[in-house]
């Protein structure tokens, strides 16, 4: 497959498909006689998978470790772990905190008459008394 086919499967943009290549998230792919990539199946779940855990958060450090220690081997489980269970960390208390923002915002559009009217006005008269 080329890269364009690729890229429509995957989702992915064929420079992020060149870039993730070029740093490492996914292994050299095959080129044919003219030196264009010749992606295949394997690739193509390569793709997917970066995409997938870049799209959990993981930052590109940190799924780049997460590959080389894949390629050590069955040894690396634990640490490959780690690194899910900490991003598992960050997206929950990202989640805390979005969470803490939708009821704020809630509260205030609740109670917009009673609350934000009068903030609003409080807010008005001292910048103008300025």
């Amino acid at each position: 497959m080329n890269i364009k086919k690729v890229s429509e499967l995957s989702g992915v943009s064929a420079d992020t498909i060149r870039y993730y290549e070029r740093i490492g998230l996914i292994p050299p792919v095959k080129r044919n006689d003219n030196g264009i990539r010749n992606f295949d199946e394997e690739d193509l779940r390569w793709i997917v998978f970066s995409r997938q855990m870049r799209n959990a958060g993981l930052s590109i450090e940190s799924l780049v470790e997460y590959l080389t220690l894949f390629q050590v081997g069955n040894e690396t489980v634990p640490a490959r772990k780690e690194i899910i269970a900490d991003q598992i960390g960050e997206l929950k208390e990202k989640a805390s905190e979005l969470n803490t923002a939708i009821e704020r915002l809630e509260f205030k559009l609740a109670n917009y008459d009673e609350h934000m009217i009068p903030a609003e006005n409080a807010l008005r008269d001292f910048n103008m008394n300025k």
